[in-house]
């Protein structure tokens, strides 16, 4: 809703600066979408007028006309504008003048012939074409002959103007309208309402509208009121200037003075008009009923529309002549030889109109105002307005009367308001007094009932207000959102953060920490990916959940696995020539459930590398400090070589020890098969990895418990043993761990080796192994016992024997 605040002065006075005033509103609860200034990028137009036309004699569109500017001699000024002729008054742009855009206006010739200044278009002076006066769209702007000669057009025309565009909320149709924000104005700064002229002075006695029509209501369910009145002796012209100027601000294009007049009338009141050539209504008669199932009715758009029998029509004794509230027909259409015209004022059930204009596909600013609501009581006022303006602007004369169909009359509402109730809601301590003066504030009458409660009247245009809880936001909007206190409710806890929720951040900084950066993909993915991982078809994770509707089908499923989009993700990576890339992703999966269950639904983490320095080892590497951190112990690592994603002879399945004494699988990581890597466009080495994340943050454990530094030295014994290929690291270890008992502080490979001396199906194994008691130094004698143990029994289990230097 576009509101010239010049136009808003005539209903309340602001004082405040415009900032403020535009703060101020926002707080009260009208949202501000834009606030443009007017006329300050003008300087140099004068209002000139035409003295005479010739043609140029180097062209044929060009002519040269000589222009008064109240100057001691006139401009010679160059035009190709087809509508300028001697005597009319236009906008002169004199050398150096500035137009808006930045555009400044210089002395020069065109075609042979000088030019001193320009003749300019509404356009050219900062006026959107659709605002633009009807007459004068297609060429210079032909002014009203009121303004004196040379006198600065931004003066004269009143163009130094601020526009608020104000958003309006479906549930306060009345703010659509200059007076409804004006309402609000007069609220929110102290202001007091003035409401405009409604009154005919000189209206026809001898002559009553009800003796030119007859207003008919079939049915009243859609249509609760229709007012009209009538005025004879009409003269279409342009309507004058300062009612054109307020419509163009206001985002409307002039036509001519009755359409004009009723378009100001519905900004003004937020009311639509509608005005009929009165010797278009066959019979003298206007009846409101449905269309005819696939009636043919012509608009005034010139489209013929099909209507349906729900749609309401604007009719006449013998054919449609409008659709209710949405858009008049052509045939009803103010002429320029119009002799009388129907003013009508009516009302019309809010759900009709928005489906009639959904159907038929039409939008009208009446249809707006319609759909969203507007109040029956309104009818009478807006048509006596529109009938002051005719009398005012002398478009014609009014006849006395008003023909008023009213068959149910709207009854106001009354509501009884607690001011404790009010204060419970806001977290005030408003008094009842106070409450009561915001509430007068905002037109609305208020007594006092019994038990102090409040019986509050809206103004019958607020049709939102229905409840008591609805008057807490006027008093909350106008008392100041500011003043409010920040409270809990009383009921309320503070809120925390699940455990889980902490643990996936803890995940997050670990992983960042070691290089790795997140990355989030779709839920919904291709069933292809599944392929491309080189899953077996019997794979429990092709058991998909389809989407009903999908977008297409590189989304018609829900993933079972977050491994193909991390690949995808890396491949893009390599494809943009990133050397190196580390990610890691969080997220669900979704298998499809057995009959009459719930989705599978999977919480996993997965890791991805590829670039210098990653692979099977580094990879196991962040695993491994990722327990650590989690507080996750007892990890073992199994050799996995069937799992088609990965690469036979670099994946490992990991399991830890769980709380509950159990073993817990978490997951597989390793390397990437090199076709799967293929597949993905991606040509260097691939590690990856899936871990049960539900299961990490069961089994993890942060606490700590606090340990004194060593008090005794630790003995270091290194060993080297000679064992057959398929004995695993992880074996070894276990069975070094079990057999070092209390004193084993710990055990490391630091060799592998494969070579010379060493006989084919044989792999030579390093450890250090770190012995300590924590009350004592240890002898000699004690860390032999316990490492000849320990040699005798990987000699025993896994036939590893030591290995001679």
């Amino acid at each position: 809703m576009k509101v010239p605040i010049s136009w808003l002065k005539e209903y309340v006075d602001i004082t405040v600066p415009m900032d403020v005033f535009a703060d101020g509103m926002i707080l009260s609860g009208s949202n501000i979408e834009t606030v443009e200034t007017f006329g300050q990028d003008i300087s140099g137009v004068v209002v000139g007028r035409v003295l005479d036309v010739k043609p140029h004699e180097d062209s044929d569109h060009l002519v040269i006309c000589s222009v008064d500017v109240g100057a001691a001699a006139p401009l010679q000024i160059v035009t190709g504008a087809p509508n300028v002729t001697a005597g009319c008054v236009v906008p002169v742009a004199l050398d150096g003048s500035k137009l808006p855009g930045g555009i400044k206006i210089k002395k020069g010739k065109l075609r042979g012939v000088e030019s001193e200044g320009m003749l300019c278009s509404a356009g050219e002076l900062g006026f959107d074409d659709k605002v633009v006066p009807m007459l004068h769209k297609d060429g210079i702007w032909l002014l009203p002959d009121e303004f004196t000669l040379g006198e600065d057009l931004v003066k004269a025309l009143g163009l130094d103007e601020t526009v608020i565009d104000f958003e309006i909320t479906p549930n306060r149709p009345d703010c659509l309208s200059i007076i409804g924000m004006a309402r609000e104005a007069a609220a929110t700064f102290g202001g007091t309402l003035r409401y405009p002229d409604t009154a005919c002075k000189k209206e026809d006695a001898a002559d009553a509208a009800a003796a030119h029509i007859e207003v008919i209501i079939n049915k009243p369910e859609l249509c609760n009121r229709y007012t009209a009145r009538v005025a004879k002796d009409i003269k279409i012209e342009e309507s004058p200037w300062w009612m054109q100027r307020r419509l163009m601000f206001a985002g409307m294009r002039p036509i001519n003075n009755i359409v004009d007049i009723t378009n100001y009338v519905m900004l003004e009141y937020g009311h639509p008009i509608h005005a009929f050539d009165i010797r278009t209504i066959a019979g003298a008669k206007i009846v409101v009923d449905t269309a005819a199932e696939g009636e043919k009715f012509t608009t005034l758009d010139g489209q013929e529309r099909t209507m349906s029998a729900d749609m309401l029509l604007i009719k006449d004794a013998e054919k449609g002549s409008a659709v209710a509230g949405i858009m008049g027909g052509l045939l009803s259409e103010i002429e320029s030889d119009t002799p009388m015209i129907l003013v009508e004022a009516a009302n019309f059930n809010a759900d009709s109109i928005r489906k009639t204009s959904k159907k038929l596909g039409i939008r009208s600013e009446a249809s707006v105002r319609f759909e969203k609501g507007v109040s029956a009581d309104l009818c009478g006022e807006a048509a006596d307005r529109v009938c002051a303006l005719v009398e005012l602007t002398g478009a014609g004369t009014v006849l006395s009367g008003v023909v008023d169909n009213y068959p149910v009359k709207a009854k106001s509402l009354t509501i009884p308001v607690r001011p404790s109730r009010m204060n419970a809601y806001l977290g005030t301590d408003l008094s009842a007094a106070e409450q009561v003066k915001i509430l007068q504030s905002l037109e609305m009458k208020v007594e006092e009932g019994a038990d102090g409660v409040l019986n509050v009247t809206p103004p019958h245009v607020r049709l939102d207000l229905t409840e008591e809880v609805d008057f807490t936001e006027e008093i909350a909007r106008i008392y100041g959102y500011g003043k409010l206190a920040t409270t809990l409710h009383p009921d309320s806890e503070p809120s925390e953060m699940p455990h889980s929720w902490y643990l996936r951040g803890v995940i997050r900084q670990i992983l960042t920490g070691a290089g790795l950066s997140e990355i989030q993909t779709y839920s919904f993915v291709s069933p292809s990916g599944v392929d491309q991982i080189k899953l077996p078809a019997d794979s429990p994770l092709r058991a998909f959940i389809r989407i009903i509707n999908p977008l297409g089908e590189e989304n018609s499923v829900m993933r079972t696995t977050l491994l193909p989009g991390m690949l995808t993700v890396l491949a893009g990576n390599a494809n943009k020539f990133n050397a190196e890339a580390a990610a890691f992703e969080i997220g669900n999966t979704f298998r499809r459930p057995a009959e009459g269950a719930l989705s599978d639904e999977r919480l996993l983490l997965t890791l991805g590398c590829y670039g210098e320095g990653w692979d099977f080892f580094a990879l196991k590497g962040v695993i491994a400090l990722l327990l650590a951190r989690l507080g996750i112990s007892g990890a073992e690592y199994t050799a996995v070589s069937d799992a088609d994603t990965y690469h036979p002879g670099r994946c490992a399945a990991l399991s830890v020890a769980g709380r509950d004494g159990g073993r817990k699988d978490i997951g597989l990581f390793g390397e990437i098969h090199p076709d799967v890597a293929d597949t993905f466009g991606l040509d260097t080495r691939v590690v990856a990895a899936e871990l049960a994340l539900e299961t990490l943050i069961a089994e993890a454990d942060l606490a700590r418990d606090y340990t004194h530094l060593d008090k005794y030295p630790a003995v270091t014994r290194d060993i080297s043993l000679l064992a057959d290929e398929a004995v695993t690291v992880g074996t070894i270890e276990k069975i070094v761990t079990e057999g070092g008992g209390a004193l084993l502080e710990s055990v490391k490979l630091f060799d592998v080796y494969r070579g010379k001396q060493i006989p084919e199906g044989k792999k030579s194994l390093a450890f250090s192994l770190v012995y300590r008691a924590p009350d004592r130094t240890l002898t000699d004698e004690e860390v032999a016992s316990v490492h000849e143990k320990i040699v005798a029994r990987l000699a025993a289990d896994t036939g590893a024997a030591l290995r001679e230097m």
